[in-house]
């Protein structure tokens, strides 16, 4: 199974979701966010949500992987 999954790629208009290992480093996230499914901004994704109302949750499926919100 890849790190990192794109699992939601709309969430609203500035967030999708993403299904990742726990150990994965945002930088990691953001250069496959990037590659597989591009935000259309000039910044493109650039922000892993860690905290507040999008923190992220633990997969259902996998309990060592989170879902985790990336904003542009």
């Amino acid at each position: 199974m890849e790190k990192v999954i794109v699992t939601n790629p709309f969430v609203g208009i500035c967030h999708m979701q993403v299904c990742v290992e726990k150990d994965v480093p945002d930088e990691e996230i953001l250069k496959v966010c990037n590659r597989e499914n591009m935000a259309g901004t000039t910044n493109g994704w650039s922000d892993v949500v860690r905290s507040g109302d999008g923190a992220p949750i633990v997969c259902a499926d996998n309990p060592d992987r989170l879902h985790i919100l990336v904003a542009c």
